[in-house]
């Protein structure tokens, strides 16, 4: 297919970044249609000859390699460059690409490969897109060891986007990025920038193997694209950046809110009929988590496909493929060894997984050695109907008493495991799903649960991290969903003044603490159990990690989760009054007050500055507005402190704030109603905010043409669903 662009300085395809113009094509799934004539489906595959006429102050950029750079004049004698590439490879049409820019690059070749990471000429300067270019080549070549399949194309261009919706996307052999999944500045020390870019930039090199070698024959099977490439994320990035936590990030990032998201009875299965999607799905709302992430969830999956994806590859290569065609794949390996023996075919199992929605929770009873699973729904939903009983095919990683047992199989509704009867000795226990294997939830009998909860404090660590993370998550879940009671999840925390592990912290916040911490459900009902419940065990580890923000705060860069949720740790203890966190707030803020050069900890600046200002008077507050308007602050210093002048306790100053947020001179219009939910959400704000609003609604209602609504904040009734029992456990 030959395919023919004329871009002009005023194409309604460009968009302006001050006075520079950018072009940049996103085709998938559906919109390659729009750019040139096409048949514009995954399986209808052609080589493309792409040629582009541009502006000679640009470089236009494409699939393949320029071969030709000449120059034209159009009917008005304008001079333009005419920019040819070569032959691209038989690819789908979402797959063709071009940019048009004036931006400059770094490059590197690996084994023959020449690598470009283009980017605004400031930022390239400036070394920002130096880490991505030092780790491109050597996920390219671990990805093809790893493989054994040759990466085809003689080059890979990476462009930086200021602004770009999708993200990132693999077109092949010209990858475009939004800038802040590509750019680390040279100045930040922490990791978890990097592992944010090695993740994303390991997921779009995946893809030139799944995806673009290899293409699902049509978008019902998307999956064989994201869910293969997300798995790969992980081994590239671990590869790169060995000291990140990458096993404990990827259940945390991945595994839970998955789990969350997959438990709606609406919620569609993982490969769907290609005519259900054209009837009932729109294309775009296939790229979701459930295709990015669910497949990637079970371990025993990823050993099967691993071990069969070169032939895979090979047999398809320039290709299509449907998950059947995996499945033979997978099916060819365990046919030709001895050692794994499945209780179905490889197609039975894994059809169970990917053509039925939702996930299983299987439910352990030790007395008799009984598993049976059904449907995680709603328990309380009305909606939730016995018509849903899907049956999984379920490999069980388990332990017993610290000791891995060998993998069994629940291969119906219920199941009786004699190996899984304990004893009457409170120290024999069962721990199914070990490090969270597999793809469901488990609900434990209360002996189980009391000898679990009991092993925790004494012993914590006899549980591995990432099964005491699963324990924690799955007994909430089990809780919101009607499966148990409350105090049953409450006895299981008892322990945490013993944890350690800040990604278990917070799963246990996020399940205890209100997301607005100042809101009205500070009640007085509520809010004193909770402070006695959690600062009793929160102290440990909030001790822990306050010495290093005050003693050495650098020998944090190493620690992904504390970049990632000290922030929230210490919001909490805040909240619940732990004075020593309200001192080290006024030490840090005192600190920046008598030198604006100093730089508060970023890993919990937030927090400090809002304490700082709540703790101080209109002094503190008014050095937060000052360092507001300082023109090198920078955007995200401004959202903090946006945020931390809604923190003041005095009225008069949150009035003020609010007279200020109405001035056109102070703020530019969209940071008013920024200011009113700030403020909105706090405690002694949220009527003050509710009073300046109906003073001001015809100003407002004028200047925000009517759209303007604000949340009042009542407590919710899963929220006081949660906290209704621990006046129980405490009292």
């Amino acid at each position: 297919m030959h395919f023919w662009l004329h871009i002009s300085p005023v194409s309604s395809q460009a968009s302006f970044l001050g006075l520079v113009m950018l072009v940049a094509s996103q085709l998938e799934p559906t919109y390659a249609r729009t750019v040139y004539p096409c048949f514009d489906e995954p399986a209808m595959k052609a080589t493309f000859n792409i040629r582009i006429v541009h502006d000679p102050s640009y470089v236009a950029l494409s699939n393949m390699p320029a071969i030709d750079v000449s120059e034209m004049k159009d009917e008005n004698g304008s001079l333009w460059t005419v920019t040819t590439f070569n032959t691209s490879l038989k690819m789908s049409t979402y797959l063709t690409a071009f940019v048009i820019c004036d931006f400059d690059y770094v490059t590197r070749t690996e084994r023959g490969n020449e690598i470009r990471i283009w980017a605004r000429k400031e930022a390239v300067k400036n070394g920002y897109v130096d880490y991505a270019l030092s780790i491109t080549g050597p996920i390219f070549s671990f990805l093809e060891d790893l493989l054994n399949v040759s990466y085809p194309l003689p080059k890979t261009d990476l462009v930086a986007l200021p602004d770009f919706g999708a993200g990132a996307m693999e077109n092949w052999g010209l990858m475009t990025f939004q800038e802040s999944s590509l750019m680390y500045l040279p100045s930040d020390k922490f990791t978890s920038r990097k592992a944010m870019i090695a993740i994303i930039v390991s997921h779009e090199l995946g893809h030139q193997w799944f995806g673009n070698l290899v293409t699902m024959n049509w978008w019902n099977d998307l999956w064989l694209n994201e869910g293969l490439s997300s798995y790969f994320e992980y081994l590239g990035a671990t590869f790169v950046e060995p000291k990140l936590p990458l096993d404990k990030i990827f259940y945390d990032h991945v595994v839970q809110p998955v789990l969350r998201e997959d438990n709606e009875i609406g919620v569609r299965s993982l490969s769907e009929s290609e005519d259900k999607i054209k009837g009932s799905f729109s294309l775009m709302s296939l790229f979701d988590s459930i295709t990015y992430n669910k497949v990637k969830n079970t371990k025993f999956f990823l050993f099967l496909v691993y071990s069969k994806l070169m032939s895979y590859l090979k047999e398809f290569s320039f290709s299509n493929a449907n998950q059947d065609d995996l499945w033979t794949h997978i099916q060819m390996v365990i046919d030709a060894q001895d050692e794994v023996h499945l209780p179905a075919s490889v197609k039975q199992i894994m059809d169970s997984w990917t053509c039925q929605n939702g996930f299983p929770v299987l439910t352990l009873n030790l007395t008799t050695g009984t598993i049976s699973q059904e449907q995680f729904l709603d328990k309380k939903n009305e909606n939730s109907t016995d018509s849903y009983n899907n049956t999984w095919i379920i490999p069980i990683s388990w332990m017993r008493n610290g000791s891995s047992q060998p993998l069994m199989w629940l291969d119906k509704s219920s199941k009786v495991f004699p190996e899984m009867q304990v004893s009457e000795s409170e120290y024999d226990w069962i721990l199914l799903n070990v490090n969270l294997s597999g793809y469901y939830r488990v609900n434990y009998d209360q002996l189980n649960l009391k000898r679990l909860a009991r092993l925790l404090e004494n012993d914590p660590k006899a549980v591995p991290a990432v099964s005491r993370f699963q324990l924690i998550d799955d007994v909430f879940a089990l809780t919101q969903f009607g499966y148990i009671q409350i105090e049953t999840a409450l006895e299981l925390t008892k322990y945490l003044a013993r944890e350690d592990e800040l990604f278990i912290w917070n799963v246990v916040l996020l399940n205890l603490v209100p997301e607005d911490l100042e809101s009205t459900l500070k009640s007085y009902e509520v809010y004193p159990l909770l402070k006695k419940y959690l600062l009793k065990r929160m102290l440990p580890i909030y001790h822990y990690y306050a010495d290093f923000i005050r003693q050495n705060v650098d020998a944090l860069e190493d620690d992904y989760f504390a970049q990632v949720y000290l922030e929230k740790l210490f919001a909490t203890a805040c909240w619940l009054g732990l004075q020593d966190c309200l001192n080290l707030s006024s030490e840090l803020y005192a600190k920046w007050m008598d030198n604006p050069e100093y730089k508060i900890p970023f890993l919990i600046r937030r927090t400090v500055c809002c304490y700082g200002v709540a703790v101080g008077s209109d002094k503190e507050w008014n050095f937060a507005w000052e360092m507001y308007n300082h023109t090198g602050s920078t955007k995200e210093d401004k959202d903090i402190l946006l945020s931390a002048m809604s923190c003041a306790k005095e009225s008069w100053l949150l009035y003020r704030y609010l007279q200020y947020g109405l001035s056109d001179t102070l703020f530019s219009s969209n940071c008013t109603s920024i200011i009113i939910l700030y403020v909105v959400t706090k405690d002694i704000g949220h009527r003050i905010a509710w009073e300046f609003v109906t003073e001001n609604w015809p100003l407002l209602s004028e200047r925000y043409d009517k759209t303007l609504w604000i949340l009042i904040h009542t407590p919710s009734s899963r929220y006081q669903q949660k906290h209704q029992v621990v006046r129980i456990i405490i009292g």
